[in-house]
């Protein structure tokens, strides 16, 4: 350090990483390389290099304080010896991680203390920070990645170096740092990769230090501003500035300028009250307080400016403080004020120059003298045809009566023009009437009344027939037009309510479709086209559409409604009457409830395909964990048996039989598992011919013991049209589940064809199945009380399963006497021509089993 340093302040600079291992330490080494190339005195105060050998290696030449050794708790600790920098006395001294907490018994609490004295004593300080570490973002960090920072500097010791920079990297390169493992060690990359370092956190954090530094940059941008006399606003960033009179419609304009700045990231939302200095103008000072807790809760600023000329005052805050927009209200001011003393809002615009002037309508703004009540609801033509009976008809019903009428008759003429004046009222309504009165009252002036053919009127009782022909004519031409608007109001109104009945139905009973909304839309609006389109990444993708016409997207249409973020409803065809935009909006409002009642629907149907999938993975655990264990463990005895030795052969054969036994169980059970998986998922295809009963049932009979079964097959019977090995399998499944519980009784298997089906019946001896749970004995995993038969309650599933999928149907029936039939339909073959007709005669004619024949 030169002499002339002495007494000077140490400048500071931070360099500010963005997120840990990003390379901030790194940075600063290289900085300090080259300052010492540069000859500057350059040492190294303290860096954590966490043996990083990249770090490491940027060590190496240059000189490092020995650091102070510090005794806490039986620990030893090496914190920075500020005293030796001092003495040192270089030209800059490199101290990393300046939030870093000192270990007690040190000579300041924390690092950044050190920095100071540093400091004072003249000499600069690189130092490092992150950006997690800043006292004022310490709740936003922890909301963002969960983590609580205990090592934290206050925001005012780094915006007080002169030189900050920012360390940054995309997210992605520094988790392939990490990867790499160049930040932490290897047993600690994976944990950190999926909880601090995750691509969300990261982003944000980089975020955080963007928007902090934008910050800092920008209030540099005022000081050289403030310093070089620029009284032209540079919009760097986004600032909006409301101005707020205190009235009621100050909170509107306040929440107008919050949602403008929340569109750009980091905007400022300043409130600006001008206070008169003549103290004339009163201000609510209520509303205006309510106003100021708005503010704070917006996020923004309040401030109050005293000035006698408002928009002036308005207009030098703007730019005082770089604002880009100035958001002001309507006036609150009748028409004729507007008129002679202007608006506050126009002359905030023409005196804004560069500012933007956002011009905001409220509640509080004086209504026009034409109210909505004044409008006509005609349509145009039948305006237009009033206006002209307004004119042509009092004059040519008046010239009529003057042609072939005395004169002299007043009340007949004054009673014709006023039915007159009703039918102008009726066709077009209320100003047409009334000027159909006016030019009755001159028509009756002119031509009925003395003096004729001229305006004067010479006897008073004219003159008050004429005024209250006059009041009379008005005062009908009132009540019709109004009539005539409560009626079409009404119409309109029942329209409105069977329309919104018509939805509300709909939603009720759960048979709307985007399909059927838009094709309503379309009939009720009378429009060429009408499509319900989806956001789709930077394009729309169409939903639902109606009629011809070129809907693909919002801008294609005469007119959109907006069903939610992501969906719209673009109508082509005459844009909406305002008043039918009201119908149009419950259109969408039921569009979103039947896009929420597809996603529901869809959660539901995947729900209940998780719950299936849930119940069939419990089941086939328990089946393997029992079931499927009782044959292995049958045929593991008989194996160890076997390989024992010293058996007689009668011995040998018993457990052979067992194996074999055990081993068809066990086909069966995997067989039927496999089976109900490939129903399940879809993949089972039948290949479907016409062939014989006679060529299926003797095998599916045959692996029954003698006298189990009895098949009563014609071998007249009928073609059916099935897959053969398919239909084994059913006819299998079912009569081993007859046998089993028919009591020792045999089962019988008879055939009974129909004019276009052929039954299979298997009927046991059993105890029957109650028939409110025949339905439930066809689905997986159900044994009823069949409980010691040692399968896993999938035969009947399997084979209603089967039969459907080579388009058959099984079904159950009560025996006679006692017992269940299981009734197996295929349908008939049904060859070509007039064969087909005479087979399906012959077979027609086949008898049917009695009741009686099923008994026996």
């Amino acid at each position: 350090m030169t002499p002339s340093d002495q007494g000077r302040r140490g400048r500071l600079t931070v360099y500010l990483g963005a997120a840990p291992g990003v390379g901030k330490t790194y940075a600063m080494l290289g900085e300090a390389h080259r300052r010492a190339a540069r000859g500057t005195d350059v040492v190294v105060g303290y860096v954590e290099t966490h043996d990083r050998v990249h770090t490491v290696g940027q060590v190496e030449g240059l000189e490092v304080v020995p650091r102070r050794t510090v005794t806490y708790r039986g620990a030893t600790f090496t914190e920075m010896d500020t005293e030796a920098v001092i003495a040192r006395r270089p030209a800059v001294v490199l101290v990393d991680e300046l939030a870093h907490t000192n270990v007690p018994g040190s000579r300041h609490e924390k690092r950044a203390q050190d920095v100071e004295e540093i400091r004072a004593a003249g000499i600069d300080v690189i130092t490092t920070v992150n950006i997690q570490h800043l006292e004022s973002l310490n709740d936003e960090v922890e909301r963002i990645t969960g983590v609580r920072q205990r090592e934290t500097v206050p925001d005012e010791v780094v915006r007080t170096a002169e030189q900050i920079q920012l360390v940054d990297m995309s997210p992605d390169a520094l988790r392939r740092r990490m990867a790499h493992g160049n930040i932490y060690r290897a047993e600690n990359v994976d944990a950190s990769l999926a909880s601090y370092f995750r691509v969300g956190n990261l982003t944000a954090l980089r975020e955080l230090a963007l928007l902090w530094l934008a910050d800092r940059v920008d209030a540099a941008l005022g000081d050289y501003r403030r310093a070089h006399r620029i009284a032209e606003p540079w919009p760097a960033k986004e600032r909006i500035v409301v101005a707020v009179t205190g009235g009621p419609e100050s909170e509107t304009l306040l929440r107008r300028g919050a949602r403008l700045a929340q569109r750009a990231a980091g905007a400022e939302l300043l409130a600006v009250h001008v206070i008169a200095t003549d103290g004339l103008r009163g201000t609510d000072e209520r509303r205006l307080a309510r106003s100021q807790q708005l503010v704070a809760t917006l996020g923004g600023t309040f401030h109050a400016v005293a000035a006698d000329d408002v928009p002036a005052a308005v207009v030098d805050f703007a730019t005082g403080v770089n604002a880009t927009m100035v958001v002001v209200g309507v006036s609150r001011h009748g028409r004729v004020r507007r008129l002679f003393a202007g608006t506050t809002g126009d002359r905030i615009a023409s005196l804004a120059g560069a500012i933007d002037v956002h011009l905001v309508t409220h509640d509080h703004v004086a209504r026009l003298t034409r109210t909505r009540s004044t409008l006509s609801p005609l349509s145009p033509l039948r305006q237009g045809i009033g206006w002209a009976l307004a004119v042509l008809l009092p004059v040519a019903l008046g010239a009529a009566l003057h042609e072939v009428a005395a004169t002299d008759d007043l009340p007949l003429a004054t009673l014709l023009l006023l039915a007159a004046t009703v039918l102008v009222a009726l066709v077009g309504g209320l100003m047409p009437a009334l000027l159909a009165a006016l030019v009755a009252f001159v028509t009756l002036n002119v031509w009925f009344t003395p003096p004729f053919d001229s305006l004067t009127i010479a006897e008073p009782r004219n003159a008050v027939t004429l005024a209250v022909f006059l009041a009379v004519a008005a005062a009908v031409a009132t009540v019709v037009d109004r009539a005539s608007r409560r009626a079409a109001e009404s119409v309109r109104t029942r329209t409105e309510a069977a329309t919104m009945g018509a939805l509300s139905r709909s939603v009720l009973t759960g048979q709307d479709t985007a399909e059927a909304i838009v094709a309503k839309v379309r009939e009720v609006f009378g429009q060429d086209a009408v499509a319900l389109l989806e956001r789709s990444g930077a394009g729309w993708a169409t939903v639902a559409r109606s009629g011809e016409g070129d809907a693909g997207s919002p801008e294609a249409g005469r007119t959109r409604a907006e069903v939610d973020a992501d969906h719209v409803l673009v109508l082509c065809g005459e844009p909406l009457r305002a008043s039918d935009r009201r119908v149009l909006e419950a259109f969408a409002v039921q569009t979103s409830l039947v896009l929420e009642y597809r996603r529901l629907r869809a959660r539901e149907e995947r729900a209940a395909a998780l719950e299936s999938a849930e119940s069939t993975t419990t089941a086939i655990l328990r089946a393997v964990s029992h079931d499927l264990r009782t044959p292995l463990a049958t045929m593991r005895a008989s194996v160890d048996g076997l390989l024992v030795g010293g058996l007689d052969a009668e011995d040998r054969a018993a457990l052979v039989e067992s194996v074999d036994d055990a081993t068809d169980q066990l086909e069966r059970l995997i067989n039927n598992l496999l089976d109900l998986s490939r129903l399940q998922t879809g993949v089972l295809r039948p290949v479907l011919r016409d062939l014989s009963l006679v060529e299926v049932l003797p095998l599916a009979v045959a692996g029954h013991p003698p006298g189990a079964v009895r098949l009563e097959l014609d071998e007249a019977t009928p073609l059916v049209r099935t897959d053969p090995g398919l239909v084994e399998r059913v006819v299998a499944n079912v009569l081993g589940n007859a046998v089993r519980v028919s009591r020792g009784a045999p089962v019988r298997v008879l055939v009974h064809a129909g004019p276009t089906n052929v039954d299979v019946l298997v009927v046991d001896q059993g105890p029957g199945v109650p028939a409110a749970e025949r339905e439930r004995m066809f689905e997986p995993f159900q044994r009823l009380s069949d409980t010691g038969g040692g399968g896993l309650g999938l035969g009947l599933a399997v084979a209603r399963g089967l039969t459907e999928a080579v388009g058959g149907a099984l079904s159950a029936e009560d025996t006679p006497g006692g017992g269940l039939t299981l009734v197996l339909t295929l349908p008939r073959a049904v060859p070509g021509g007039a064969e087909a007709g005479a087979e399906a005669e012959a077979g027609a004619g086949l008898a049917s089993p009695t009741a009686a024949e099923v008994a026996r």
